[in-house]
């Protein structure tokens, strides 16, 4: 595998959810003065953007960002960076698992699911503790982020 080709898409929802709150974090961070591009955030984390599109496109819709069309169109926020927590970058990310998971269903089912309800309202509960704005700070904090040159302007 050559050392510049993009890495395989993330599998499984933690990877999910990882991917979904670094491109959150990402594009809270680098959203101004124009929306960021799916490719270069595809290519910023070293992911294929049809990959990543998916993510984005289930964010757009739990209303966590919002889709700028156009040809400096891509991805802002959707609301304050402290009014999105983790745990609804969760339930976004989770969204489509969760329309798969519906369907399924076993005789242990009863035994099982409240338990595992039990955790996921623990585990989020834990996320919903957490803001974009938190993570956005400590990222700032280590110098996680490296100011971006703007791209030239050959516009006429």
């Amino acid at each position: 595998m050559r050392s510049d080709a993009p890495l395989p898409a993330p599998a499984g929802p933690a990877a999910r959810l990882r991917l979904a709150t670094a491109a959150v974090i990402d594009i809270a961070l680098h959203a101004r003065p124009q929306p960021v591009n799916a490719r270069v955030l595809a290519a910023r984390h070293g992911l294929p953007p049809r990959h990543l599109e998916t993510v984005l496109q289930a964010l757009v819709r739990h209303g966590l960002l919002k889709g700028v069309r156009g040809p400096r169109g891509g991805y802002e926020l959707a609301r304050e960076r402290r009014r999105i927590s983790v745990g609804d970058i969760a339930r976004a990310a989770a969204g489509a698992e969760e329309e798969y998971e519906a369907g399924t269903a076993s005789p242990m089912d009863a035994v099982v699911a409240p338990t595992i309800r039990a955790a996921q309202t623990a585990f989020l509960s834990a996320l919903d503790a957490v803001t974009v704005e938190d993570l956005c700070r400590q990222a700032e904090a280590l110098e996680a982020v490296r100011p971006e040159r703007p791209a030239p302007h050959f516009d006429i």
